[in-house]
């Protein structure tokens, strides 16, 4: 018993160390934009126990301290490779209103902690005029009586919803990049719940790489024309021009899933929900760069459009007759490096010469594609001498100059002895072997394969070969049409035949969902289910998939009779799958639950269907 207090308190004290060793971290933190007369909270976090807490100099001066400063204590462990760690987090904050509107920024706080006066960090904080709020209208009941309900709606189009393609720059270089990103905006007072239809713009003219960004999409504040909106990132692009003149983004829809309140018409209704979701449809705008020509492009240019080096490395400099030699070129920096072509390398002429090979290490991030290429040059000397290996030159356009830019390797000296084999053989590549040039020899290349010889003068017209030929392109011939009507009476009943394996392939799709959801595949779950349903309206309803939407499906259900609450039950599935895409939540019990419901909205679809 008392060994195991020992290692408590052993424990115990080890984490109060990690605890003391961690440096002071202290934060600043507020919104980055709020409007006239709007409170907003000002908070500064910090790690360890602190004390005398001194505001931002020149705090007062553009906003009024309302309230404050409230104090908060959290504190986290988290243990990692079986290192406990334990950090107590304080908080200070303040309620604060700007007095005048415009772009301010907050200087570092100061605090002392441990005897010593640390500084935060600095806040730009943007203040623009107060938004006049839409006033939300009712709907009248007419006389006589309404069974419906007056619903509160806010305006989901013009300047409260849209989308928009922002893009870095819009004068470039042809070949220069430039980057462009897909945003949201929408009304802070206007909740998005989901996404129903998503076409992203296609960016034609333009060499394109997609930058990786965090597939849950989250909102930020940001101003846009003197208003504040909730903007998330859609997607981002690096785009590269490939021709002249002005390129369009062509406009893009989106199909959005919006909840609006919904006033109750009676004090019952206030048990129940007064929410509602919405369908809305909404368009970008087209967005257009201009891109211009480069100038008269010297020797040595390679296409490569921004900024960047080159280096070689010669794998040996002495060697001996048919050895193997490489020289690695290594063009590294910023810009188009996918669209760089090889370099020429000028080599003696009694060189075997194999095709060069290029590896890339590139990424894309909000400053653009980065990384190295790698070229590697490979060659036999067949001879023994001292060679020269030329010097590269490398030349590439900077567009922040405007100029043209050489870069060029060293030259190297290869010294090449005579080797224990022949010095006229030679390896040969796989890939490609050279037109043989004569170096002082006359030996040629031995034609190999067996040739084909015949006897001159004899021809191949009227021989038994000759007639066979004959019958069996006849006969392949009848085979031919024979197995093509065979195929077009059964394509005639192909519709036929895809609604009575549509039961088959549902059941199938879905078992792949199950598996998914086993294995905790959160996104192909849901693609799972979703190509289960769609694929059996299709083949059940006689409609291609290329035409099948939601409209068309649900309005054929109808004409077949099938019930409305069974059809609502079906959209709602569609709904939760297509919305767990792009925002996943909930956990497994969720997924549990929609594959049961998916599974018995199937089963009644196939019986109400048949009848």
């Amino acid at each position: 018993m008392t060994t195991k207090k020992l290692i408590i308190f052993f424990l115990l004290v080890l984490t109060v160390w990690n605890t003391s060793a961690v440096q002071a971290r202290f934060v600043m933190s507020a919104p980055a934009a709020v409007e006239m007369g709007q409170q907003f909270r000002l908070t500064f976090t910090i790690n360890q126990r602190a004390s005398n807490l001194q505001l931002p100099p020149g705090l007062t001066d553009n906003f009024e301290v309302l309230m404050g400063p409230s104090t908060g204590q959290s504190t986290s462990i988290s243990t990692i490779n079986g290192q406990t760690t334990t950090e107590v987090t304080f908080s200070f904050t303040y309620i604060l209103r700007a007095k005048q509107e415009g772009s301010f920024e907050i200087r570092p706080a100061s605090i002392e902690t441990e005897g010593k006066i640390i500084e935060s960090n600095s806040l730009k904080l943007q203040v623009v005029k107060a938004q006049a709020r839409q006033q939300q209208s009712q709907q009248q009941q007419p006389q006589g009586g309404d069974t419906g309900q007056a619903r509160q709606q806010t305006d989901l189009g013009g300047d409260n919803l849209f989308l928009r393609v922002d893009l870095s720059r819009q004068n470039v270089f042809r070949g220069e990049q430039l980057i462009a990103t897909v945003k949201l905006y929408a009304d802070p007072d206007i909740p998005i719940s989901g996404f129903d239809e998503v076409n992203l713009p296609t960016y034609e003219g333009f060499f394109t790489q997609d930058v990786e960004i965090p597939r849950q999409i989250n909102f930020t504040r940001e101003v846009y024309n003197d208003r504040i909106y909730q903007v998330g990132v859609l997607k981002k692009t690096v785009l590269i021009p490939q021709q002249n003149g002005t390129l369009t983004v062509n406009p893009f829809n989106m199909s959005l899933l919006v909840q609006q309140r919904v006033r109750p018409r009676s004090f019952f209704d206030d048990f129940f929900s007064g929410v509602q979701t919405v369908k809305t449809t909404i368009s970008s705008k087209p967005v257009h760069v201009n891109v211009k020509d480069l100038p008269a492009q010297p020797d040595n240019f390679y296409g490569g459009v921004g900024n960047f080096n080159l280096t070689s490395e010669l794998s040996s400099e002495q060697v001996t007759t048919n050895d193997a030699v490489t020289l690695k070129l290594t063009i590294s920096g910023t810009g188009n490096i996918r669209l760089i072509r090889n370099p020429e390398l000028q080599l003696p002429a009694d060189f075997e010469v194999y095709d060069p090979r290029a590896t890339e290490n590139i990424k894309a991030t909000d400053n653009g594609i980065s990384g190295t290429k790698t070229v590697e040059y490979l060659f036999q000397p067949r001879f023994e001498g001292v060679y020269t290996i030329p010097a590269v030159q490398f030349t590439f356009f900077n567009p922040s100059s405007g100029s043209y830019v050489t870069r060029t390797t060293q030259p190297y000296t290869l010294y090449v002895e005579k080797g224990t084999g022949s010095q006229t053989a030679t390896v040969v590549n796989p890939r490609q072997r050279e037109n043989l040039q004569l170096l002082g020899q006359d030996i040629r290349f031995i034609r190999q394969g067996n040739p084909m010889l015949r006897i001159h003068g004899t021809t191949f017209y009227g021989t038994p070969a000759f007639y066979s030929v004959y019958g069996g392109s006849t006969l392949l011939f009848l085979m031919l049409i024979f197995i093509y009507r065979k195929k077009v009476q059964e394509n005639a009943n192909a519709a036929l035949v895809r609604n009575r394996k549509a039961n088959r392939l549902a059941v199938k799709r879905l078992r792949e969902a199950a598996g998914h959801m086993k294995n905790n595949r959160n996104e192909k779950y849901h693609e799972a289910i979703l190509k289960a349903f769609w694929g059996y309206l299709s083949d059940k309803l006689g409609i291609p998939v290329a035409k099948l939407n939601r409209e068309n499906a649900v309005l054929t259900l109808r004409e077949k009779n099938v019930e409305q609450e069974l059809i609502d039950e079906l959209t709602q599935i569609i709904d939760t799958c297509e919305f767990a895409r792009y925002a996943p939540a909930g956990g497994s019990e969720a997924r549990e639950e929609l594959y049961k419901k998916a599974v018995t909205v199937m089963s009644r679809l196939d019986r109400q269907i048949k009848n």
